[in-house]
């Protein structure tokens, strides 16, 4: 009797490993939850950014206003262009505003999301091009972190749209590799990110000697709450919280390509950022960057739309 031949499987090659890595980072389908919630929390942030113009926004932005078209190229790229650059008038100003504060609404509670999502991100860009020497790093976070919004599918939960497909009796979807590239692109800008704060900070002698958390507290122009009478009256503390915060950064912006690590260090990051945020007198930052982390959470693998 003659043996069946067995037939031995090829080596993977290490093309065959990096392709099948880059396929599942970007193409696994993923759940919408963590997508969803980003929505939700990035939405109402964006909000309260966006509310923050209302006070002075004839003061910057009208016909008369200090940002005039001079001061404007002296700052902006070339490239730059702003929706509110055609509101010649008080009540083009107002509509354009109050328009694109509606669309975030809309982007927030997940109403017609794959319109609203891209609209919004275009209305809150367009407004830091109107006035980019006003934009802080939180406005940054935020409009990148709309731009994933309107790549992925986020209304697919926690929506007005979920809603709807429910009452009408649809299957609602489940996974989506859409949602996965989203995901993926909030992770990457996230390491990436903080790699660049780390590099940055390290070429400070006060990151080094261990002053730098009192000149974050001391620097900022409205902290929520003033730590400088407390790192003054402790250099150790003044040093334990400078190099814990460099720890962080290092372990977070390496430790989310690792999927072990990934799940300790959101769970740190979740508690870390508001408090980073809080001693260097940027909450808003500090809660983007929460808000960019969610973004992280490991999600179940599901079957694609």
């Amino acid at each position: 009797m003659n043996a069946t031949p067995r037939v031995l499987a090829a080596e993977p090659t290490l093309a065959d490993v990096i392709g099948g890595t880059w396929t599942r980072f970007w193409f696994t389908p993923a759940g919408p939850w963590p997508l969803a919630l980003v929505r939700v929390l990035g939405g109402l942030l964006a909000l309260a950014l966006w509310a923050s113009y209302a006070w002075d926004l004839e003061t910057w932005f009208g016909p008369a206003g200090m940002i005039s078209p001079e001061l404007l190229a002296a700052w902006r790229s070339p490239f730059a262009v702003s929706f509110f650059d055609f509101a010649t008038s008080p009540t083009a100003l107002w509509f354009g505003y109050l328009a694109g504060g509606l669309v975030l609404v809309a982007t927030t509670i997940g109403l017609a999301t794959p319109l609203t999502t891209v609209l919004g991100a275009l209305a809150f860009t367009t407004l830091l091009h109107r006035g980019p020497m006003l934009v802080g790093p939180a406005d940054d976070v935020v409009a990148m972190i709309l731009w994933c919004l309107a790549i992925g599918r986020s209304g697919d939960a926690l929506s007005v749209d979920r809603l709807i497909v429910g009452r009408r009796g649809r299957t609602p979807p489940t996974a989506s590799w859409r949602t996965r590239i989203a995901i993926g692109l909030l992770q990457v800008h996230a390491s990436v990110i903080v790699a660049a704060a780390v590099l940055a900070q390290l070429k400070g002698d006060v990151w080094w000697n261990g002053t730098a958390a009192w000149w974050l507290a001391a620097r900022a122009d409205s902290p929520l709450v003033d730590l400088t009478g407390i790192f003054l009256r402790s250099e150790y503390l003044t040093n334990l919280v400078t190099h814990a915060i460099v720890v962080f950064e290092i372990l977070f912006a390496a430790g989310l390509w690792f999927p072990a690590a990934r799940r300790v260090i959101v769970r740190i990051a979740l508690v870390a950022w508001p408090l980073v945020g809080l001693i260097a007198g940027e909450p808003f930052w500090g809660l983007a960057m929460t808000v960019l982390t969610l973004g992280c959470l490991p999600t179940r693998v599901e079957s694609s739309d």
